[in-house]
C-alpha cells in the first residue's frame, strides 16, 4: 500500500472552510506544519484571531477528515492562535502592553453604541483574548452601570499616579464614572474633556491586552480628534441603525476616520429588526439594509446585525450584558460572530497575509 502523501492531506484540510477567514486554512496560510509517521498524521495550525472557544471543534472536524484518508490510522491536529499588533499610524507612541486599540463609534447618540461596545468586549474575552474597555463618553459614561460595577467604586491607585482598571466579567474597564459621583455634572469645555481622556487612557495600568475597545462619545468632535492624533488606533467600528437619519450621521463618522487614516473595520447595525415577544411577528421598524448599503458605498462590511430586543435592554440595565448572562444564547452568538469578524478583519487589514511554506517531514 502506498504511503500517505502531502497532496492527500492538503486536500482533506482544504475541505474545511473557516467562516470568519472566509476561505480554507491552506489558502489562509494557517497550516504551519504537516508530519507523517507511517499511517499517522500530525498537523499544526495557527489562527490569527481569538479561537479558544472554537479550536476544539475545528480540530475535531479536521481530525475526522484526515482519518477518512485511505491508509490513515490516526490523526492529530494541534491548533494555536495569537492576536498580533496592528497600528494605523506607526509614528504614534503606543500604550505599553496594548496590542490593538479599536474605537467603537457612532455619528449620533441613541443607536446602542455602548451596549455594542461592552458586548463586543465580552465576546472577545469569551474567545480567550485579553480585553480592556475604556468608557470615553466623558459627559455620559454608562459602562459602569452595564458592567454591574457598584456605585461609588473607585479604582485603586499606584504611587498616586496610576489607576488600576476595574475588572468585571473577565475584562478590564476604566470610566470617568469611577472618578466622579453619579450626580456630578460634567460641565467642561472641549480641551478639558480631551485632557481627561488623555489622563484616563495613559495613566491606567492596562497590563497586557490584545484589544482595548474604546466606547466613543457620539459625534465627530474633540475626543475623536484627540484619540486619532495622539494614539495609534488600529481601527474603528461604526454603530448605526437602519434609519436614514442615523445613516447620514454614520456616514460622517466614516468620513472622519478616513481623513485621519484610521481604517473602518466594519459596521454594526443595531435595531435591524423587531420581533414581537407575543406573536413573533418580525418588522423592520427603522428601515432595512441601511448599513449594508452604506458599507458598500465605503467598501467595508457589516460585521453584524442586532435586533431591537427587550432582553438586551434589560440585561444591560441589570449590569449583566447578554454575552455575560448567557454566552450561547441566540442574541449573544450574534455579538460573538460580530466580534470574530472584527478580529479577523483587523488581523488582515494592514497587509496581504503571506502564505508560509508548509513544511512536511517523514519521521
Amino acid at each position: 500500500m502506498a504511503g500517505l502523501t502531502q497532496p492527500q492531506i492538503e486536500a482533506a484540510l482544504s475541505g474545511y472552510h473557516d467562516p470568519y477567514l472566509e476561505t480554507d486554512l491552506i489558502s489562509a496560510g494557517c497550516v504551519r506544519d504537516i508530519r507523517i509517521d507511517g499511517p499517522a498524521i500530525e498537523v499544526d495550525i495557527h489562527l490569527n484571531y481569538p479561537s479558544e472557544y472554537l479550536k476544539g471543534g475545528i480540530a475535531q472536524v479536521l481530525q475526522t477528515s484526515l482519518e477518512n484518508i485511505d491508509g490513515c490510522q490516526s490523526a492529530r491536529v494541534n491548533i494555536t492562535w495569537e492576536v498580533e499588533e496592528h497600528k494605523s499610524q506607526s509614528a504614534l507612541e503606543a500604550i505599553a502592553g496594548v496590542k490593538n486599540i479599536v474605537a467603537i463609534a457612532s455619528g449620533k447618540g441613541g443607536v446602542g453604541k455602548s451596549t455594542t461596545s461592552v458586548n463586543l468586549a465580552l465576546a472577545l474575552a469569551k474567545d480567550g483574548a485579553k480585553v480592556g474597555l475604556l468608557d470615553a463618553d466623558i459627559y455620559g459614561p454608562s459602562q459602569g452601570i452595564m458592567l454591574g460595577i457598584e456605585e461609588g467604586t473607585r479604582p485603586e491607585t499606584i504611587d498616586n499616579k496610576w489607576f488600576v482598571p476595574v475588572e468585571a466579567h473577565g475584562i478590564k474597564s476604566m470610566s470617568m464614572a469611577y472618578l466622579v459621583t453619579e450626580s456630578t455634572p460634567m460641565v467642561w469645555r472641549g480641551p478639558m474633556v480631551s485632557g481627561a481622556l488623555m489622563q484616563i487612557l495613559t495613566q491606567t495600568q492596562w497590563g497586557e491586552l490584545d484589544y482595548l475597545l474604546i466606547d466613543m462619545p457620539p459625534g465627530t468632535g474633540d475626543i475623536q480628534l484627540t484619540l486619532s492624533q495622539k494614539f495609534p488606533v488600529s481601527g474603528a467600528v461604526i454603530v448605526t441603525t437602519p434609519q436614514d437619519i442615523a445613516l447620514a450621521d454614520a456616514r460622517k463618522g466614516v468620513e472622519m476616520f478616513n481623513k485621519v487614516n484610521i481604517p473602518v473595520l466594519g459596521m454594526i447595525e443595531n435595531m435591524s429588526m423587531h420581533i414581537c415577544s407575543q406573536c413573533g411577528h418580525a418588522e423592520h421598524i427603522f428601515g432595512q439594509d441601511g448599513a449594508e448599503r452604506l458599507a458598500e458605498t465605503y467598501q467595508t462590511k457589516v460585521l453584524g446585525s442586532l435586533p431591537l430586543s427587550t432582553y438586551i435592554r434589560k440585561q444591560s440595565d441589570a449590569g449583566l450584558p447578554v454575552v455575560a448572562a448567557d454566552d450561547c444564547s441566540e442574541v449573544s452568538m450574534m455579538y460573538r460572530h460580530a466580534a470574530r469578524r472584527l478580529a479577523v478583519t483587523l488581523a488582515t487589514s494592514e497587509t496581504d497575509q503571506k502564505i508560509p511554506d508548509i513544511q512536511i517531514s517523514d519521521d
